[in-house]
Order: structure tokens, then C-alpha cells, then sequence
């Protein structure tokens, strides 16, 4: 156990080490101030823009933004889905893969376009190489440059006064690729091919056994989807085992790397955000609530699966339940990913959650129930828990009688319905996609479990649809007409239904003035502020999930202490 908690440290302290010089340098680049890297960049971006045709330096109000973003992205699902249905023709194909399923085209074109990377497919069976390359690894790319190109207009909404301006669209994702996406997925592709991590374009290999057989084993380019799938909190796998595959995550050292990775840049974002308000403070406590809760989710999973399953046994002394975990990363490796994945909407995994104890898999569930801010997705978790400081703002101001106020901007009535909307929209969609699929005999047809775990299997893929996650708890057969529609529904919901909001909220800062602070204004830097805003996270979700979690996961442990399984 202590080694554990000593990875568990290491880890935050590595995290923290290299995300506070990122946060510094993103600011700078989203604020236009001159890095090191301008020589090289800066032809790149501007050589982008003249082929494009787009002026960069135009700036844009919230609904220009939200058109240019909407239209992008829908254009690029179109085009996703195009090159499955016509994989079978395309080159890098040497297994010959044919044309994928309509509804299944549809479902990872949604899917990957909003940055969930939910896979109802086994890679290595389903898409060539050119496939996976030229339209997953991409939106790998462009998703992720989404979500952190609206956090930013965010952030310019709270930081600018008397403009109906956020910023320019494309500009924010030429940066967020060109400028930072893209070095940091060389670099970590570099390091996993030299730990063990495949890259090539070979036909698989079909080898002789021990036991006389033969087994073919798959190629492909792995390592730079596997950086990407990472950094951008994207999650999908080359391989359908994921990160629990030995050549996608071959070491400890890569499991280490990985898990860090996922949370580099939504951690890095919220020291940006601190820059670029000019006060660091601000950064600081929002990163604070974050690591709370997140300390609180992973010592939970951790504690649930070390106490293991009573029905074989359990004890301190060793870790009991190993089910559905990988050998190489033990309870501490697998405990760490799990957390880290679901709370940053990232969806890779290194174990089968659907295998973890039901208090254990409450934990993942959970954090995407919250609305992807435990740390989050890149982008999206900053400006999803801005919508909870928004509330807790409003919270205190109905304590103290005050026009809820942050960073000077009055929060007023406008605002609170954008950030309520943002709020409700994935915890309604997570409801009724589960609800709709226990009482429709489609939904029930893809159960592999009955009872309070089959209602777990159900609400996990919702939560993670809704969620951007795109981890599955590995005991739904999510491949049919129904789920992969239903799935692709839920995350595109999941996905605009909050962005809209956000950038609607952003627009209507803009265009306020600045009040400076005053005797009632409250201190949004301090220990009580970070509890507040903790604790209104926890009471949302509690309050929005608790009876659906009491049937599911909380129910089948009190079971299982019963001597019950499902």
C-alpha cells in the first residue's frame, strides 16, 4: 500500500511540475505575446491561413464563433464517415478491410467528432490504416483544438468589457494544433515508440504458437494515435483492448506517462486560465476544487478495489479483486488510469471497469455524471466548471443579497439560464437514454448482465455518452442499430448542448463592463470558495443521480456483500 500511495504522489507532483509551465506558455499563445517557438510556428500558421483564404486576426461575436465551429465540425463528421464507407477502395488497406456498417459509420463519426471516442468496433478487425490515420487520428486532432478553442473565447468573454468580440474561431485551432497539440503528441509519440509502442504501415503477422496453432497478430501506425488519443483526452484505441494492449501501453513507464498525459493540458488550461485573468489566484483555487474532488474519486476506487470482492475473499494484505486488470499495472496502475480517464473525459482504459467492484465502477460513473469537471477534457473541462462557478457565485449571492459577481462580471439572469441549460442538458440526456433503454426491448437486448449491474452497463454508456468519455464498461453489446444510434444522439447532445451556452455566456460577459471590487464583493481565491464549489458539484450530482445509482451500483454492493452476483 504505501508504494501505492507513493505512484499516487509522484504522479500529482510530475503533473503539477509540468502543467504549470504549459498553462504560461498556452496563455501566451492564445494572447497572441511572443514564445520561443515563433519562427517556426508563425510561417506555418500564416502559410495555413493564405491556402485557407481566412483572415486570423478577424475577430468574431459568440454566434459567428458558434457558426464557424458548428459548420466545421459538421463537415468534418461528414467526412469521417465517407472515409469508412469507402475504406474498402481507399489505400493502406492490406487486411482488406470492407466498407463499415451505415449506422456504425455514423456512430464513430459522431463519436470522434466530439471528442468522446466512443468505439462500438474492434480497430484492428474494422478500420484500415488509412481510416484510422486520415480520419480518427485527425479528429483526434480537431476535437480536442474544439474544446480548448472555446474555453478560450470563454475566458476572453470574462477578461474583455464593451465588445461584442470573443476571438476568431479558426485562428484559436490553428493554435491549439500548430502551437501545442501537435509538438507535445511528437514528442510523447517519440518516447512511446521507443518504449515498445508500434508504428508501421506492415500487413499483420501470422505466427506459429507453442501449442501448435497459429495467431495473427495486427500492425499498424499505433504510437501517433496513441499520443493524440492521450493529449487530447480523446481515448480511442488502435487496438479493441485499448490501453491494455501491449502495443499501445507496453510498460509501467508508459502507463505513467499516459495517465499523465490525459491530464496535461485540461490541467495546463486552468493555469492559462489564471494568466490570462491576470491572477493567478483565480486559476489556482479552480485547480484546487478539481484536485479535491479528484483525490476524493481516486481514493475511493483504490479503497473499494483493495477491500475486493468477500465472495473470494479479501484483506489489506493483497489486492483481491485483479479481475479485468492487466498483471503489468496491478491495482495502483489500473485504480490511477481508471480515475484519471472518466475524470478527464478522456475514455481510454487499462482495465475493464465493467470487472471493477460496483463501488469501484460507481466512481468512474460518477465523475462523468458530474458534467466532465474533475479536471475534464481539454477545454471542456474548464469551461464546464465554469458553469458550477457560476452557480456557486449565484448560490452566494442569494446568502448575502448581492448581484452575483466574478472577476468583476455581473452574473445576472441571462447568464444563469445559459449556465443552468449547460448544466442539465447532459445529466437529462444521460436519464433519458437510460430510462428509454430499460423499458425498450432493443435497449435490453444488449445487456451481458441482469439485475442492478445490468442497469449499471446502461447508465455507464449513457454517462459516457453525454459525458464526451467514450469508456464503456465492457459488458454492453453497444454494436446494434439501436445503441449506435442512440449513442451517437447522446453525444452530439452532450457534446453542443453545452458549447452553445458557453459561447452564448462568453458573448454576453463581453460585453459587460468591469466592476471593481467591493466590501460585499465575495472573495472567489480562498479556501471557503473552493469548498463551495466543490461542494456544489458533489450536491448536483447527487442530488440529479443519486436514485439512479442507489438501483444500480449502490444497491449490487450491498449485495455483493450478501453473497450476491450478477
Amino acid at each position: 500500500m504505501i508504494t501505492d500511495v507513493l505512484l499516487f504522489i509522484v504522479f500529482f507532483v510530475l503533473l503539477l511540475l509540468m502543467a504549470w509551465p504549459l498553462g504560461r506558455y498556452m496563455a501566451k499563445v492564445y494572447s497572441g505575446e511572443r514564445t520561443m517557438f515563433d519562427t517556426i510556428f508563425l510561417p506555418m500558421e500564416k502559410t495555413l491561413y493564405r491556402l485557407a483564404g481566412i483572415d486570423g486576426a478577424q475577430e468574431m461575436n459568440w454566434r459567428q464563433y458558434a457558426g464557424g465551429l458548428l459548420i466545421f465540425n459538421i463537415l468534418g463528421m461528414a467526412a469521417v464517415v465517407a472515409i469508412q464507407e469507402l475504406q474498402a477502395i481507399l489505400p493502406w488497406n492490406p487486411e482488406g478491410l470492407a466498407a463499415v456498417p451505415f449506422d456504425l459509420a455514423f456512430n464513430t463519426a459522431a463519436s470522434f467528432m466530439t471528442n468522446t471516442n466512443w468505439q462500438a468496433y474492434s480497430g484492428e478487425t474494422t478500420m484500415s490504416y488509412f481510416t484510422q490515420m486520415a480520419a480518427l487520428t485527425v479528429q483526434n486532432f480537431l476535437s480536442a483544438a474544439t474544446g480548448m478553442a472555446v474555453a478560450v473565447a470563454l475566458v476572453r468573454g470574462l477578461t474583455r468589457k464593451n465588445t461584442k468580440h470573443i476571438g476568431n474561431f479558426w485562428s484559436d485551432m490553428v493554435r491549439s494544433i500548430i502551437w501545442i497539440l501537435l509538438p507535445l503528441s511528437i514528442v510523447v509519440s517519440m518516447l512511446f515508440m521507443q518504449q515498445g509502442v508500434i508504428q508501421n504501415l506492415s500487413p499483420y503477422v501470422t505466427v506459429d504458437t507453442l501449442e501448435g496453432g497459429q495467431q495473427t497478430i495486427a500492425m499498424g501506425p499505433v504510437a501517433s494515435q496513441e499520443a493524440i488519443k492521450e493529449l487530447g483526452t480523446n481515448g480511442g484505441g488502435f487496438f479493441n483492448t485499448n490501453s491494455a494492449h501491449p502495443f499501445e501501453n507496453p510498460t509501467p513507464l508508459t502507463n505513467l506517462v499516459q495517465v499523465l498525459s490525459i491530464f496535461l493540458i485540461p490541467t495546463g488550461m486552468v493555469f492559462m486560465f489564471g494568466n490570462m485573468v491576470k491572477d493567478r489566484r483565480q486559476g489556482y483555487a479552480i485547480l484546487a476544487a478539481m484536485l479535491l474532488l479528484f483525490s476524493v474519486s481516486l481514493g475511493g476506487l483504490y479503497a473499494s478495489e483493495i477491500y475486493g470482492n468477500p465472495i473470494t475473499g479479501h484483506g489489506l494484505s493483497e489486492p483481491t479483486n485483479m479481475e479485468g486488470k492487466d498483471m503489468r499495472f496491478g491495482t495502483n496502475g489500473s485504480a490511477l488510469f481508471a480515475a484519471v480517464t472518466t475524470a478527464a473525459s478522456c475514455g481510454a482504459v487499462n482495465t475493464m471497469h465493467d470487472s471493477l467492484t460496483p463501488l469501484g465502477g460507481m466512481v468512474p460513473m460518477l465523475q462523468m455524471m458530474l458534467g466532465e469537471v474533475v479536471i475534464g477534457g481539454v477545454g471542456a473541462g474548464l469551461y464546464g466548471m465554469m458553469m458550477f462557478i457560476m452557480l456557486t457565485v449565484f448560490v452566494v449571492g442569494l446568502m448575502v443579497g448581492r448581484t452575483p459577481e466574478y472577476l468583476g462580471k455581473k452574473i445576472e439572469a441571462n447568464e444563469m439560464k445559459m449556465a443552468i441549460i449547460a448544466i442539465l442538458i447532459p445529466a437529462v440526456t444521460v436519464l433519458f437514454g437510460s430510462a428509454i433503454s430499460v423499458i425498450t426491448e432493443a435497449g435490453l437486448a444488449g445487456l451481458n448482465n441482469t439485475g442492478p449491474h445490468g442497469l449499471s452497463e446502461i447508465l455507464y454508456a449513457f454517462a459516457s455518452a453525454a459525458g464526451n468519455n467514450g469508456s464503456a464498461f465492457a459488458g454492453l453489446s453497444a454494436n446494434t442499430l439501436y445503441y449506435n444510434l442512440m449513442i451517437a444522439v447522446g453525444v452530439l447532445i452532450g457534446r453542443f448542448g453545452v458549447i452553445i451556452p458557453v459561447l452564448a455566456i462568453a458573448g454576453s460577459l463581453a460585453e459587460k463592463r468591469v466592476s471593481p471590487p467591493g466590501p460585499g464583493t465575495f472573495p472567489t481565491t480562498g479556501s471557503l470558495f473552493v469548498l463551495l464549489l466543490a461542494g456544489i458539484v458533489v450536491m448536483v450530482g447527487a442530488l440529479t443521480f443519486l436514485p439512479a445509482l442507489s438501483l444500480g451500483p449502490i444497491i449490487e454492493h450491498l449485495l455483493m456483500l450478501q453473497g450476491m452476483t450478477f
